[in-house]
């Protein structure tokens, strides 16, 4: 498999689990999903973790991974390049497991005593992408065998903290994040 098939395929099939995130910023407000409790002494999330958040950014991933499947076809002529179709698992897995691998984050960055909005290299990278990727790999193993081989794997971890840095700046530039990480 050559290097444009293998980072075409790891865009491809990470988009359900890239897309969730970014939306849950846009989407965000309203209740906190940990409702302002706190554990030793400190708050479990933070107010950044909401309900309509975390449920309208899986819902942009399902549909983002249903639209993927019914343009499969004609991208592939186009590009020439074998891209997956997903089952309903792996897109429902990938999107849920990316607003979940967030949420472990934030719990972690709380109990390290960082603020919301606060960096910590390499969890902010990568969080979403590991509990999205452990999420698939139950939910559908053979999908996610046929799909993940490990030189894919292996560009979406170096792929994703790139896109990842990229995207937050974009969206700090717009005016849609407090901070560019």
């Amino acid at each position: 498999m050559d290097l444009a098939v293998v980072v075409a395929t790891g865009i491809w099939a990470m988009l359900p689990a890239y897309i969730p995130n970014n939306v849950a910023v846009l989407a965000g407000g309203g209740p906190p999903i940990d409702g302002g409790r706190e554990f030793r002494g400190t708050r479990l999330l933070g107010d950044g973790k909401t309900w309509r958040g975390t449920a309208v950014g899986v819902a942009a991933g399902v549909v983002v991974g249903l639209l993927l499947n019914a343009v499969q076809d004609p991208v592939v002529a186009t590009l020439g390049v074998p891209l997956p179709e997903f089952t309903l698992a792996a897109i429902v897995a990938l999107s849920a497991g990316a607003m979940l691998g967030d949420i472990a984050a934030s719990f972690l960055k709380r109990r390290s005593g960082r603020r919301r909005g606060s960096p910590f290299p390499v969890l902010d990278q990568l969080d979403f992408v590991v509990m999205a990727l452990l999420l698939a790999a139950v939910a559908d193993p053979a999908w996610f065998g046929a799909v993940f081989t490990v030189p894919v794997l292996v560009v979406v971890l170096l792929l994703t903290p790139a896109l990842h840095v990229s995207t937050n700046a974009i969206a700090y530039w717009l005016g849609l994040k407090d901070e560019p990480w």
